[in-house]
């Protein structure tokens, strides 16, 4: 534990680029009492809402929650959303000189929560890829910050923002700096992450990512082998919630069990991972150590209902 608290004291300080798909989460917190006379549904008593970051700008809200520095690039609609967003990560201290302004609305998920569980999700978003004018202020802007950076994030909801010429733009210039790069990956994309240095799927992400349908330890083994070879990166970590998480490297396979208590809610839980195991990389973990610290940060975020963040101080509490 000792080696561990040290790490979580060096990540103060330590700069990530996050860049990917923003969303604003919108809940409705209410009760059930009573089913409709108008159709066979609950009727929810509303007793209040909040708003919280998610996809890219809830990664980044982690970076800062663990004592890092984000730096975000994005795309936000000129809406009431994307100001809430944007000032709900200023506050936070999340600098947002690469979040840009599209005529598109802002991605909003709204969930209604009764007694603690979903009673129903909808969303609001355009997934049409972006225009060449913003691709381009992206672009000069993530050139003119990488080199101050000690680690990128690249989270992506497939929601427009991530290309696969951004990625392959983003790995050549890791690779002539030598810095870090880990991917939150989505179904569909796969072909878009390779070489970077690490993709952090879940079960069912890596299954569709390797062709292989993870059932048992075998069909994980062989999934997670065939990413590594196929993406050329330096390692995969695949999520399997109750189970933990299994590390995957060139010459190794490591499976960390969960460490969480309770499960109340696991949105967010990725974007706690990612940034959890990329700060502490930047902070001079090794993979395995990296994968540890982020198996307690999603022990602290899937205890609470909604989305949340894992502070450096939550991470050391988890351990005792």
């Amino acid at each position: 534990m000792h080696n561990y608290k040290n790490i979580i004291k060096r990540f103060k300080g330590k700069n990530i680029l996050v860049i990917g798909d923003l969303i604003l989460d919108h809940y409705i917190w209410g009760r059930v009492e009573r089913i409709s006379p108008e159709a066979p549904v609950p009727v929810v008593d509303v007793i209040r809402e909040t708003f919280m970051t998610g996809g890219a700008a809830n990664v980044a809200h982690n970076v800062m929650a663990m004592g890092g520095r984000a730096t975000l690039v994005g795309v936000a609609g000129k809406d009431r959303a994307g100001e809430a967003l944007v000032a709900m990560l200023q506050q936070e201290g999340v600098n947002c000189g690469g979040v840009f302004n599209e005529a598109r609305p802002t991605t909003v998920k709204t969930r209604v929560i009764a007694h603690n569980q979903q009673v129903v999700r909808f969303d609001r978003e355009d997934k049409n890829p972006l225009g060449s004018r913003v691709l381009r202020e992206i672009g000069r802007y993530i050139d003119s910050n990488f080199s101050a950076m000690d680690a990128v994030i690249i989270s992506d909801y497939n929601k427009g923002m991530i290309t696969q010429e951004l990625v392959r733009n983003i790995a050549r210039k890791a690779r002539a700096l030598d810095v870090f790069v880990a991917v939150d990956p989505k179904i569909g994309h796969f072909d878009f992450y390779k070489g970077v240095a690490l993709i952090t799927p879940n079960v069912i992400e890596a299954s569709s990512g390797s062709g292989v349908e993870i059932t048992d330890d075998a069909s994980l083994e062989k999934a997670g082998r065939r990413l590594l070879r196929r993406l050329k990166c330096k390692a995969v970590l695949i999520t399997r919630g109750e189970q933990g998480m299994s590390l995957f490297q060139d010459d190794s396979v490591i499976h960390i069990p969960t460490v969480a208590r309770k499960v109340f809610d696991v949105t967010g839980a990725g974007d706690t991972v990612i940034a959890a195991f990329t700060v502490a990389h930047a902070a001079g973990a090794s993979m395995e150590e990296a994968s540890v610290l982020a198996n307690h940060a999603a022990g602290v975020v899937v205890a609470e209902v909604g989305t949340a963040v894992a502070t450096s101080g939550q991470i050391i509490q988890s351990f005792s």
